[in-house]
């Protein structure tokens, strides 16, 4: 059982794991290196325990205690109870949902462990954006897509926005970062995959045509948001794919782009309609 801990002091080095959650370069640095990472909300947390990360501690305004009373009678890490305001004082923003949770990350598993057993995996390239990743990473879950790799330059997927915007589903499918790029893309190509390189570009054959679907091993490579897959990627690449566009719309956010691809590509699969 956890011990309820009421702090009242914003300098309390015990809340060092939650202090400047706003200061996105720091937290980007800390938390890896520290080894941490922030859910945040009751749900968030909840699905971060299921799927197996241990908790380092739970901070909590007064009116969550009674909600999350389970999880602090179930783990052993500290809880602090605080006021709103301190909170606030601590983090650097109001937070709306009254529960925070520092959890211990994992060691990454490598790019060869998760595609011995995937046939469906998305590839990003220098997806920074915290919003985007979390977007894709619940579409993938979502959709039936096996695995997700990473470029060397992507966002974390456990900073907390990307957690929050996921809705924990980063915790539902398993990921890995590329040691190189695009050089990297070898080991998928060589584990059987097709690399399918996702572009608004004329030239790209319709994601329809291309029956994704009906491939044995197939790779979805999505770019950034605005600047799309580099040129190097794209020469990586074994085929070009686009989502034919109406009324003149030339492109999605990578984010809806996402979530319509893996549909083309897990359509017909168990789990996926």
């Amino acid at each position: 059982m956890a011990d309820l801990i009421t702090v009242d002091d914003p300098e309390d080095p015990r809340l060092r794991d939650y202090t400047g959650l706003t200061d996105v370069e720091l937290r980007r640095r800390r938390e890896p290196a520290e080894g941490l990472f922030i859910a945040e909300g009751e749900k968030v947390i909840r699905r971060a325990r299921h799927a197996g990360y241990e908790m380092r501690s739970m901070l909590l305004s007064a009116k969550w205690v009674d909600v999350m009373r389970d999880v602090i009678d179930e783990v052993p890490a500290p809880v602090y109870a605080v006021s709103p305001d301190l909170a606030e004082r601590v983090t650097g923003y109001h937070v709306h949902r009254g529960a925070l949770a520092s959890m211990q990350r994992k060691p990454l598993p490598t790019a060869g462990d998760l595609l011995r057993s995937a046939r469906r995996v998305v590839i990003m390239e220098s997806v920074n954006d915290h919003t985007n990743i979390g977007a894709i990473f619940r579409s993938a879950a979502a959709l039936g897509m096996d695995a997700v790799l990473l470029s060397p330059d992507c966002a974390d997927p456990l900073y907390r926005r990307s957690v929050k915007v996921s809705m924990g589903a980063v915790f539902s499918v398993p990921y890995a970062r590329l040691e190189s790029w695009p050089k990297g893309l070898e080991t998928v190509r060589v584990s059987g995959f097709k690399l399918l390189a996702l572009t608004p570009d004329e030239k790209a054959s319709a994601i329809d045509e291309a029956a994704p679907h009906r491939l044995d091993r197939v790779a979805l490579m999505l770019g950034a948001e605005g600047e799309g897959l580099s040129t190097k990627a794209l020469m990586a690449a074994d085929e070009w794919v686009r989502i034919p566009m109406a009324h003149g719309v030339d492109s999605l956010n990578v984010g809806a782009a996402a979530a319509v691809a893996f549909y083309a590509v897990a359509a017909g699969r168990p789990g996926t309609s």
